[in-house]
């Protein structure tokens, strides 16, 4: 039977990750020091025997023995990774290297949750893994940016330097129930809004895109990546690669909510790509793996999870 360590296992990605290594049969060990993460994520199986939970910051070394691990803690959110700038870079470049550490003493393989953000405002469109991207070093978003591709960077040469068995997904838009009411993530935002009757706050134009995943169809993905074979180490894309624009998901959210609320239109952030959207020809061919869930049905069961939660987010 395998132990597995879930960081960041508190999280959106990382409870619904638990839930399903414990449905198959896996001891899972979640560690998580609570910034985003939240006991409410885990309750419906913390008390499984075969569930342990510790709090803990990645920043700081991690002594336990497993046989696999998920290393996905990190705030994903811009107002959450905005917040503690530094801390943000620290949780994802001194993250890596603690997990590293861990993983090459006990000789485990380990799974890295990377992002599209390493891909900055992309001038390639869609977005295979072989593009290099477009960042700005220096800019508000930098430290969640930055600290992935360093981490990236980091398991690439542990790989390459003490034979690590290493897996790099590079996660595209994921939603679905579990997300935190105020990430400030589009698609929360918008249910929110909606729910509450307020305006519905839409940057730009929103004629700006994104590419949306349903949880269920992630969590799948991570599980079939760590299952492929070793030399298959990524960086893969994983994301669902149907495009919408920021204005379609609203009125979307509008619609099935059957809400009163108005859209109104705020100046872009700072950096705010202008279009996201994965090419996952790589995880298709190797992973035999793409999304099923649409949009709708998938917004459907957010905006479910939402009615119970808005009033106590």
């Amino acid at each position: 039977m395998k132990r597995i360590l879930v960081t960041g296992g508190a999280g959106f990605l990382g409870s619904h990750l638990c839930e399903r290594l414990l449905k198959e049969g896996y001891e899972v060990l979640c560690v998580d020091n609570f910034y985003t993460g939240r006991r409410s994520n885990i309750r419906s199986f913390i008390k499984d025997p075969m569930f342990e939970v510790t709090r803990h910051d990645v920043c700081f070394p991690l002594y336990v023995e497993v046989d696999e691990i998920y290393n996905l803690a990190c705030p994903a959110s811009p107002i959450h990774y905005q917040f503690d700038p530094v801390q943000t870079t620290k949780t994802s470049v001194h993250g890596a290297i603690n997990m590293l550490g861990l993983a090459k003493r006990i000789k485990a393989k380990i799974f890295q949750a990377s992002t599209s953000e390493v891909y900055g405002d992309p001038q390639v469109h869609p977005q295979p893994e072989s593009y290099w991207g477009n960042v700005n070093p220096v800019g508000f978003r930098s430290c969640y940016d930055e600290g992935k591709r360093c981490a990236e960077t980091l398991f690439f040469d542990y790989h390459r330097q003490h034979k690590l068995k290493i897996k790099v997904a590079r996660i595209f838009n994921t939603y679905g129930p579990r997300m935190h009411p105020n990430d400030g993530r589009v698609v929360s935002n918008f249910i929110m809004q909606a729910l509450q009757g307020k305006p519905i706050t839409v940057y730009g134009d929103g004629s700006q895109t994104r590419s949306f995943c349903y949880v269920d169809d992630m969590i799948n993905a991570f599980i079939k990546f760590m299952s492929s074979p070793e030399d298959f180490t990524g960086p893969v894309n994983l994301g669902n690669p149907g495009e919408f624009t920021i204005l379609e998901l609203a009125e979307k959210v509008i619609k099935l909510t059957r809400s009163k609320s108005k859209i109104v239109f705020n100046p872009l952030p700072h950096d705010d790509p202008t279009q996201r959207q994965p090419d996952i020809t790589l995880a298709k061919k190797t992973l035999k793996w793409q999304p099923k869930v649409k949009l709708e049905d998938g917004l459907k069961e957010t905006i479910s999870y939402f009615k119970k939660v808005k009033l106590d987010p």
